[in-house]
């Protein structure tokens, strides 16, 4: 069953990247942007992950998953959503922000509440209409797009901020969640299939109960905690520690815009790629040592060494290569989500993300605030390289079901219960 009408890859693609930016967007602005702006007032490392707990939504997305993944249409919900987050960009050019920081942290928690839900249908839409020849190549427009969009709020908005003001930065932020809404526009479906219709509302209510219980899932989402900790740990530190090695904020707007922009779209297309043609565990195992490996560079420049070349040295490759660890990760998990429950799978896996993200920025804000950011660095390399290896070897060694094991190239697991027959 499908949820588009036909349409070429490249319609696929350009709604894709419309629906991905326009999350990234807002969350690249109060992910990367309000920390700066945060360690700059001189606020403690401690007190800047406290952020972090406005991204719950993030977390608990999955709680409502399947109402979204099976009431109304993707099209209705993508529309809404997208009209309420140009809205409250609006209205927040109305705001001083500057001395009404209650508000600001308000308006993070409902950019991450629409953004989250929107996740939900979009990553649904995008698990059901590619094909397992396009997941790569999909996950690289994912990746590339959603990064562009946070590129753009971390970077672009925070250089626009520093030269003009709260209003301008929020009515340029409406500008372009306007620009996304347009090949949404032009989106059809067809009408909503009988087995999806005519599931009730006390199922919905339990649904992801059971999809998180169906077998294999639990297993997966605890690889992805593994894989993602040590860079998690790493990367939740960069903003604040760029500035403390004496960086101003145009020049981190511009190494984390122009710059990181460029990167991480070079990522993206080359994950995608890669994960296209040299499958499923060369892209995770190669993409995620090499990740780690360029940690080592921020290690260096944590110890005084290199200056802000090494600084530089060290977005771009991390840029482009932490990108691709991203795209194969997610190509796991696209392969991991049942097409009938697309969106509540993908999203259960995705809420697992985010909890690493949390976990592991307070946990690398505690450990650097005692002991600095060099050995916080270490620790969250060497988990990186654990963890990476981990997930390689556990898969080598066991049969997941389903999807996992077809793209890993083994013979998925027999199951006495169907994952479709489970609601």
């Amino acid at each position: 069953m499908t949820d588009l009408l036909p349409v070429s890859r490249t319609r696929k693609a350009t709604l894709l990247s419309a629906l991905y930016l326009a999350q990234g967007l807002p969350f690249g602005f109060f992910t990367l942007a309000l920390p700066v702006l945060l360690r700059d007032a001189g606020l403690s490392l401690t007190a800047i992950s406290a952020l972090s707990l406005l991204s719950l939504p993030w977390a608990f997305k999955f709680l409502w998953a399947p109402v979204l993944d099976h009431r109304g249409t993707r099209r209705g919900w993508l529309l809404g959503l997208q009209f309420s987050s140009l809205a409250a960009a609006l209205l927040l050019t109305q705001v001083d922000l500057a001395s009404h920081f209650g508000l600001l942290f308000a308006a993070a928690f409902l950019f991450n509440l629409i953004a989250a839900s929107q996740d939900v249908v979009t990553d649904g839409l995008a698990v059901r209409m590619l094909d397992a020849r396009e997941r790569g190549l999909g996950n690289g427009v994912q990746v590339g797009a959603y990064r562009l969009g946070m590129i753009l709020g971390g970077g672009l908005l925070l250089w626009l901020y520093t030269r003009t003001s709260w209003s301008t930065t929020f009515l340029s932020m409406a500008g372009l969640l306007a620009l996304t809404i347009l090949p949404v526009i032009r989106m059809r479906e067809p009408t909503p299939a009988a087995d999806v219709a005519q599931i009730a509302n006390p199922q919905l209510a339990i649904a992801w109960v059971r999809r998180a219980l169906q077998p294999g899932m639990l297993a997966i989402a605890g690889l992805i905690f593994c894989y993602r900790f040590g860079d998690q740990m790493v990367t939740s530190l960069l903003g604040p520690f760029l500035v403390d090695q004496g960086l101003s904020l145009s020049t981190i707007a511009l190494m984390k815009g122009a710059v990181g922009s460029t990167t991480s779209l070079i990522g993206a297309l080359v994950g995608g790629w890669f994960v296209f043609t040299a499958g499923r565990r060369r892209a995770l195992l190669i993409s995620g040592l090499a990740q780690a490996a360029c940690f080592s560079l921020y290690i260096a420049a944590a110890f005084g060494a290199g200056g802000t070349g090494l600084l530089w040295a060290a977005t771009v490759l991390e840029g482009v290569i932490g990108t691709m660890a991203t795209v194969a990760l997610f190509t796991l998990m696209m392969d991991a989500a049942e097409p009938e429950h697309a969106g509540t799978d993908y999203t259960l896996l995705a809420s697992v993300v985010v909890v690493v993200s949390t976990l592991a920025s307070f946990t690398a804000a505690l450990i650097a605030d005692q002991l600095g950011y060099a050995p916080t660095f270490i620790i969250g390399t060497l988990a990186a390289v654990l963890g990476c290896l981990y997930l390689v070897w556990w898969l080598d060694r066991r049969a997941p079901p389903g999807r996992v094991a077809e793209a890993w190239g083994l013979q998925p697991r027999t199951r006495a219960v169907s994952l479709q027959s489970l609601p």
